[in-house]
């Protein structure tokens, strides 16, 4: 009998919509870390996931078939790579939103693994934003990723013009920021499976 697994599988979700966005730029390095190290990954569109703030009156006639998908990649995941800015010292609607949408009812993300992690322009990084993703994320039963903790500051002169950071111990952080999770969810799986 075959009992190999299949490789694991990870859905990024940026809190930017900004193609060029220096959180999309660190989600990409993870999402390439990621693959490297044999998993699998997807990136969510948030733009086509959701076309309406959260209401409970559209919920109960039917999920708009972007939340629907969304709600299915969730699922299917293993680990989440959330990339993140701060808005106004919080989390973003559009990211924010997208979680309302994909707790609601039934919790697509109840029982995963989650990496989280931001840039933004000031000194501080996503300092703020971050400890109210990982209560948000708690409340719905995520398991997020304590350490290390990867905040980008003045992220306007992090990266390279071919989009890699320019201070390599960023890269690191972030890379054993990714196989932490990696490890987290592949304990997680064989305790589901045993």
């Amino acid at each position: 009998m075959n009992t190999t697994q299949p490789p694991l599988s990870a859905l990024a979700l940026c809190g930017s919509l900004r193609e060029s966005s220096y959180n999309r730029k660190a989600l990409r390095l993870a999402m390439m870390h990621a693959q490297h190290l044999g998993i699998l990954t997807t990136e969510a569109d948030l733009e086509k996931a959701q076309h309406s703030l959260y209401d409970a009156d559209l919920e109960a006639a039917e999920l708009p078939s972007g939340v629907q998908k969304l709600k299915q990649m969730i699922r299917q995941s293993d680990l989440l790579l959330i990339a993140s800015p701060e808005y106004n010292h919080s989390i973003p609607g559009v990211l924010k939103n997208a979680i309302d949408w994909a707790s609601s009812k039934d919790n697509a993300f109840d029982g995963k693994v989650a990496m989280i992690f931001g840039a933004s322009n000031g000194p501080f990084g996503t300092a703020r934003m971050q400890p109210q993703l990982r209560q948000v994320l708690g409340v719905m039963n995520v398991l997020v990723t304590p350490q290390p903790i990867v905040m980008i500051s003045n992220a306007q002169t992090a990266f390279t013009p071919e989009g890699a950071f320019v201070d390599g111990k960023l890269q690191h952080r972030l890379e054993l920021l990714v196989e932490k999770t990696i490890a987290i969810a592949t304990a997680m799986r064989g305790l589901r499976t045993t």
